[in-house]
């Protein structure tokens, strides 16, 4: 379907063992040299253990088919689910010979006869059993009986078990020890690395005429083997599968998006849609913008007690310590710093109280115009400055903008004004605060 569009003679990548195909990485090289020493030198039994799609039997067909077979007489099991009695029976057929009796020492004297007489003819038999794992324990018990033909010289029969790892835990049982020792020869296929895996497929791209350049870009041969795990029967089906999307999409080389959609497929997973995509970016944005707007109060009210230590650090630093300041200094300095920031200055202000807040107290001052209209139910009340709270302000803010300091008893005063204040770190802008007016009492200056 796709070979044309491609410019390939033939599907570069069939599932199936295609010994035309066959890449030997060294782990297979391994196998396919143990199969060929172990058959032509008549060692008996062969085990060949791989995982699921590393190329067990593509390795086994490639030598059965490379080899003559007038010489060599090939029993293939299939099925490894068979007892005894049924694996003689199968024998029997592949090699033409009629059984006359169901009794297994029968057959197996019948076999023995058989291959004395293929083995002076210069003939071997070979038995090959493939899915050796699923073979019942007391069938692979009694294959001891089979290599127990041989001449004083060689084996009659030739015995390839090739299976999954499992196959080795099972070798490895307590029941199965007397088998695991007449193994000749055992080899391990293993999966490919990613290097291997990269020549895997640039090798049948070139046997099906291609090359990896002209048909698949850079980051989908990575994102393909990153997924394939270096078993050669997943890069196979991903390939296969990515031409056919490509295809479909008229898309040539093939892209990392469209590895990636077949190996999303392989597995099952699913995209979300796009309108869920939409929401969930939305709620986490949503979500975003909430926790920074919780957290604006807190900033502020942070920011609020930090301003006026730094101020009273920086403060005692120009001042280098000396605490014989003149009264008539400290006023001009307290004064010109409140009143750069609007608020007004008490007529006396002891220099330590300033930084401390001890001492202020509610002082009630004659009642101006400026103020406001006078309560006549509260006479005695002291005159307060009435402030609207704007976006941004905080009680530290104002406070200190009013005071030009902020402590405990500054915010208690306020807090005994401004009894509908619950938290003072979180005031609503267009509320209205009331803030008394305090003074400090004077302080005659310390003589040491």
């Amino acid at each position: 379907m796709y070979l044309t569009f491609y410019n390939l003679s033939v599907p570069p990548f069939h599932i199936t063992p295609d010994p035309k195909f066959l890449y030997l990485s060294p782990s297979h090289k391994e196998a396919l040299a143990a199969i060929i020493y172990g058959i032509e030198q008549r060692k008996g039994f062969v085990a060949i253990i791989g995982g699921v799609g590393v190329g067990k039997t593509t390795i086994l067909r490639s030598y059965l088919q490379s080899v003559q077979k007038k010489r060599l007489k090939i029993i293939y099991i299939f099925n490894a689910m068979l007892t005894f009695q049924e694996l003689l029976k199968a024998v029997y057929r592949e090699l033409g010979l009629t059984f006359e009796s169901d009794d297994t020492t029968e057959m197996a004297n019948g076999l023995y006869e058989f291959l004395i007489d293929e083995y002076q003819a210069g003939n071997s038999v070979v038995l090959v059993i493939d899915e050796a794992q699923n073979m019942p324990v007391d069938t692979l018990e009694n294959l001891r009986m089979l290599s127990n033909f041989e001449t004083p010289t060689d084996k009659l029969i030739q015995i390839v078990l090739v299976g999954q790892p499992e196959f080795a835990e099972l070798l490895d049982s307590d029941r199965l020890r007397p088998l695991k020792q007449r193994l000749a020869i055992r080899s391990t296929i293993l999966p490919l690395t990613k290097k291997e895996s990269l020549e895997y497929m640039k090798f049948r791209l070139s046997k099906a005429g291609s090359s990896p350049e002209r048909t698949f870009k850079a980051s989908a041969l990575k994102r393909i083997i990153d997924a394939s795990m270096g078993i050669p029967r997943i890069i196979n089906i991903l390939c296969d599968n990515a031409l056919i999307t490509g295809f479909g999409y008229h898309q040539k080389p093939i892209t990392k998006k469209i590895a990636t959609e077949v190996i999303r497929d392989l597995k099952g997973v699913k995209p979300l849609p796009l309108f869920r995509r939409w929401l969930i970016g939305t709620s986490a944005l949503a979500l975003l913008i909430l926790g920074v707007m919780w957290l604006m109060p807190y900033q502020e009210s942070v920011l609020g007690r930090i301003k006026p230590l730094v101020s009273a650090e920086q403060g005692r630093s120009i001042n280098g310590g000396d605490q014989n300041l003149k009264e008539e200094e400290t006023k001009g300095t307290v004064a010109a710093h409140r009143s750069a920031s609007g608020a007004p200055a008490p007529e006396t202000v002891d220099q330590k109280a300033k930084y401390t807040g001890k001492g202020l107290k509610e002082t009630a001052q004659p009642h101006t115009a400026a103020d406001g209209p006078a309560s006549s139910s509260a006479p005695n009340k002291p005159s307060l400055t009435k402030r609207t709270v704007a976006r941004g302000d905080s009680l530290s803010k104002l406070a200190q903008q009013t005071y030009g300091n902020f402590n405990a008893d500054i915010m208690n005063l306020i807090r005994k004004e401004n009894p509908h204040i619950t938290n003072p770190n979180l005031i609503l802008a267009g509320t209205t605060i009331a803030l008394p007016k305090v003074t400090v009492p004077e302080r005659k200056p310390d003589n040491d």
